[in-house]
């Protein structure tokens, strides 16, 4: 098997509606609660007419499993779905893609689900049920007959006290690891989370993100990277926004822009895309350059369409003119 990917699985609803409306303001709203300054809403106590409800699979595993699948790699994924209707959706969509499922069927918990509540230009509210994923346990991964050369990380929030045997083992065969870790993991003792980013080739957060983790300004690049390096016996990806990601392997910075989309449709899985796009890359050329280039792809044409996975490139949909090419610059860290 070329990758696992093991995290967190589930069902997602897409609902659209020209009478969600989103609103800003800033003081007003802040001193309501809403701290981003803005709301999405519709009027309480109607009904609401809705396009056609989109379904379809979610979560950070499941969607990097589409990618590198769409990508030629043998692939597998390892999660915990409710024994309900919509787990058995969700590992039947697995199996058409060519994803071997080492998932087990919780009785207990159902699986997890979102509702996504889609407003004008991409934005969205979720709505989320956590279910089944976040009570993944060492025992629910048949360890010793998985063998793959790298494993992908989602994990929601699966605890560090679960987490770090399986990647310890992992690691003792020399099974590669990336990890893209969820604000739950930003959130845990440090020393823990030094522990597991000790054991990757590969982490990948947003900018807020590492600057949060790395106790250093979002506006300080280079600092961010320096402690980066000092915690990470490998690559750095740190994404962007519009302004693109910068990598670092220790010894160069590399920027990359972005693709611009065609429209922006749904943000969803947007970073599932890029990170699982930038580890397909690695594990096909072992090239900073190409994965990137991937990663870039993968994540404009996703936003492209509706849902997480709709829009995840194939090996062929890759060589299309569009995304031949990519502004990337290299610089010493």
């Amino acid at each position: 098997m070329d990758v696992l990917t093991l995290g967190t699985i589930t069902r997602d609803v897409f609902i659209q509606s020209p009478l969600f409306k989103v609103l800003k303001d800033k003081n007003y709203l802040e001193n309501l609660g809403f701290k981003t300054g803005e709301v999405e809403c519709f009027a309480l106590g109607s009904k609401i007419q809705i396009n056609r409800p989109v379904f379809s699979g979610g979560g950070g595993a499941h969607n990097a499993a589409i990618t590198f699948a769409r990508q030629g790699l043998k692939t597998g994924i390892a999660g915990l779905v409710g024994d309900d209707v919509a787990g058995k959706e969700i590992l039947k969509l697995l199996r058409s893609e060519k994803i071997r499922p080492f998932v087990k069927k919780s009785e207990k918990i159902g699986t997890g689900y979102s509702i996504i509540l889609m407003a004008e230009g991409g934005e969205r509210t979720i709505l989320t049920y956590r279910g089944a994923s976040n009570s993944f346990q060492k025992k629910d991964i048949p360890i010793s007959s998985i063998h793959p050369k790298w494993i992908y990380v989602s994990p929601g929030e699966i605890s560090f006290s679960t987490l770090f045997p399986i990647l310890s083992v992992f690691k003792k065969r020399n099974t590669k690891i990336a990890i893209n870790p969820s604000r739950f993991y930003l959130d845990m003792k440090k020393s823990d989370l030094f522990k597991i980013f000790k054991l990757s080739n590969v982490v990948i957060m947003n900018r807020e993100e590492a600057s949060y983790f790395t106790d250093m300004k979002y506006t300080d690049e280079r600092g961010i990277f320096r402690r980066f390096d000092e915690l990470i016996d490998g690559i750095a990806v740190v994404t962007d926004g519009r302004r693109g990601a910068i990598v670092s392997d220790g010894s160069y910075m590399y920027r990359a822009g972005i693709f611009e989309e065609k429209a922006m449709v749904d943000r969803t899985g947007a970073g599932d895309a890029f990170g699982s796009g930038f580890i397909a890359g690695l594990i096909e050329k072992n090239d900073v350059h190409f994965a990137l280039r991937l990663a870039a792809a993968n994540a404009t044409s996703v936003v492209e369409r509706i849902g997480a996975t709709e829009g995840i490139l194939t090996k062929k949909d890759f060589l299309k003119k569009r995304w031949g090419f990519l502004n990337l610059d290299v610089e010493n860290v």
